[in-house]
């Protein structure tokens, strides 16, 4: 994406990995409402659909499951190789406690980084004023109110082959 700020635009790169949060109640649990040291600036990040499959295509899990890999030293192998890799990690509710059902985390290096940076990058938006009202709600109790500030999420709808290599 040639229009963005170089500093945008190479974050990832700089960094050797970016990772990629669709859950926003679980990047809030990682950033901490926008209040932790350093992360006081939440921004959401539209990318292409392409880009996000071709990611999950190309991506391994990030721990080693027995079924799923065949051996510890083949995964490890892959995972070392890989562009991208997966996390599945527990949802957060409003007041982020983590709730029975997992959240996908997408790790990028490489290759992944900087497409990610260069190509998938469709729109991105401060979101911290949204964090923050959202985070007062919360603080004061009205969690309906909250709730209703939300962003809209919906399951994403893939084919499952694109998938069958990151879960059982």
């Amino acid at each position: 994406m040639g229009g963005w700020p170089p500093a945008v635009r190479q974050k990832g790169c700089q960094r050797g990995s970016t990772w990629i949060k669709p859950s926003f109640l679980w990047m809030m649990y990682r950033c901490g409402w926008g209040t932790k040291e350093g992360q006081g600036t939440v921004l959401a990040v539209e990318i292409t659909r392409e880009g996000f499959e071709w990611a999950l295509e190309h991506a391994c899990l990030s721990h080693y499951e027995q079924g799923l890999h065949g051996d510890r030293a083949t995964w490890k192998r892959r995972l070392e190789r890989a562009p991208a890799r997966v996390q599945w990690d527990p949802e957060r509710d409003l007041r982020l406690q983590p709730l029975p059902h997992r959240s996908l985390q997408l790790g990028l290096t490489g290759e992944a980084a900087r497409l990610y940076a260069d190509e998938w990058i469709v729109s991105i938006t401060d979101v911290t004023p949204l964090a923050h009202a959202v985070h007062a709600q919360v603080r004061s109790g009205d969690l309906d109110i909250a709730r209703q500030l939300l962003p809209r999420e919906r399951p994403y709808p893939m084919n499952d082959e694109l998938l069958a290599h990151l879960h059982q």
